[in-house]
């Protein structure tokens, strides 16, 4: 009984170990696939446990700031953006971390995309 006790124990030890080893924290170039060609831009991560924060730059070079998860290896934000007409426009983004990669999709105006992000060397 002791013994397993001790496994299980062990077992728990190393689930949560797994869990909390993702940390995307820091600088990353993200690349879109649209339909006009890829698009590269900086993107920047910020996490505390399971809370994303993401910070980025659009197309006009506005600053854009998000707020996300990240569970296990799974990331997902929404980036809220005011169009010219003063509609908003919704982006959703969700990925994989791949080590010092991310791989995932997004969601826009009913279409859904590709996106790569590779963490900057320091």
């Amino acid at each position: 009984m002791k013994k397993l006790f001790s496994l299980s124990l062990a077992l728990l030890m190393v689930a949560a170990f797994v869990a909390a080893a993702v940390n995307i924290t820091g600088d990353w170039e993200m690349t879109v696939k649209t339909p006009q060609g890829d698009r590269t831009r900086p993107i920047s991560f910020v996490q505390d446990g399971e809370k994303l924060t993401v910070k980025t730059t659009g197309r006009n070079g506005e600053e854009i700031t998000a707020q996300g998860t990240v569970k296990g290896n799974d990331v997902e934000w929404t980036m809220v953006r005011t169009r010219q007409d003063g509609t908003e426009m919704k982006t959703v983004y969700k990925g994989k971390v791949e080590g010092d990669k991310i791989v995932g999709t997004f969601e826009m105006m009913g279409n859904s995309m590709e996106w790569t992000a590779v963490k900057k060397a320091k």
